[in-house]
């Protein structure tokens, strides 16, 4: 499974590389093309460096070690070190986030500079059992490389819907040889491209979230630890919604219940029945 989904992965994100280049080309010819390119450069290198970073500080999470936050880290470092230890992996950074939606994610460019928050809702209503589901579903994406993917994912997609305002606001260059654009071309990146790189987006992480998943049970020897979070991750989340940006929700080992319908139509995640499903198969 794990391969398939890779190399699936690895498709999706060509296809979404391509549409920025496309849709440059389409906004503006020969040049746009090269800001398509220059706006893929561009946005990876941010997505690499800093993705961590900014999704750490847009949810004031507050570090957790033995004198921060230390009846935290008592709890949940020993459940970390032993995961990694399994995994072959350093130990993450910890951090803690003021928040009774429970929830967790993990982010990070590699493995050496990884971090794993949890909302003080996860730490609340999960026994250790569950929060070693959750850790090792988290310490997969971590293994598998996901943050990386994921951010990279997200600000390619972030570069086309820029790309389809500028369009909007500023039109079709218009010249008699290939430099100028199309009318068609703004249309295109206006409307259509934005909805496709999402669509493209979402289906890079759903892929990532079942193999993470699947790690989780390899790691703690049985899917039911994450089976029974998963499940109390679904009813919590929806009686306590969270509000998290677009940008980072597929961050989180849940999509972040925020009570819009018409996003769950959209959705970064797999439904929790699918995910459940696919764990009692592996018992």
């Amino acid at each position: 499974m794990h391969s398939g989904n890779t190399i699936k992965t690895v498709l999706l994100l060509g296809l979404l590389s391509g549409l920025l280049l496309v849709g440059g080309q389409a906004l503006g010819g020969r040049n746009g093309l090269y800001m398509g390119l220059f706006f893929a450069v561009i946005m990876n290198f941010v997505g690499y460096f800093f993705s961590d970073k900014i999704a750490l500080a847009s949810y004031s999470a507050q570090p957790v070690t033995e004198t921060e936050n230390p009846e935290v880290y008592r709890r949940v470092a020993p459940i970390v070190r032993n995961l990694t230890q399994r995994m072959g992996l350093p130990m993450p950074k910890l951090w803690v986030i003021a928040e009774d939606s429970p929830n967790a994610f993990a982010t990070g460019r590699n493995p050496s500079h990884a971090s794993v928050a949890f909302t003080t809702g996860i730490l609340q209503v999960m026994d250790d059992r569950e929060i070693e589901g959750v850790v090792a579903h988290e310490l997969g994406h971590v293994l598998h490389r996901d943050i990386l993917i994921s951010s990279v994912a997200a600000t390619i997609a972030a570069a086309i819907t820029f790309l389809a305002r500028m369009a909007f606001w500023f039109g079709p260059r218009r010249s008699d040889d290939d430099e100028g654009g199309s009318m068609w071309g703004s249309l295109f990146m206006l409307i259509l491209a934005p909805i496709a790189a999402m669509l493209i987006q979402m289906a890079i992480s759903r892929t990532r979230e079942y193999d993470a998943d699947a790690a989780s049970a390899k790691y703690t020897g049985t899917p039911y630890n994450l089976i029974s979070a998963l499940q109390k991750l679904d009813v919590y989340s929806k009686r306590i919604p969270m509000e998290a940006s677009p940008a980072t929700q597929h961050l989180f080992i849940i999509k972040p219940f925020t009570g819009n319908s018409l996003m769950r139509l959209f959705s970064t995640h797999p439904s929790t029945e699918d995910r459940i499903a696919r764990l009692q198969a592996m018992r």
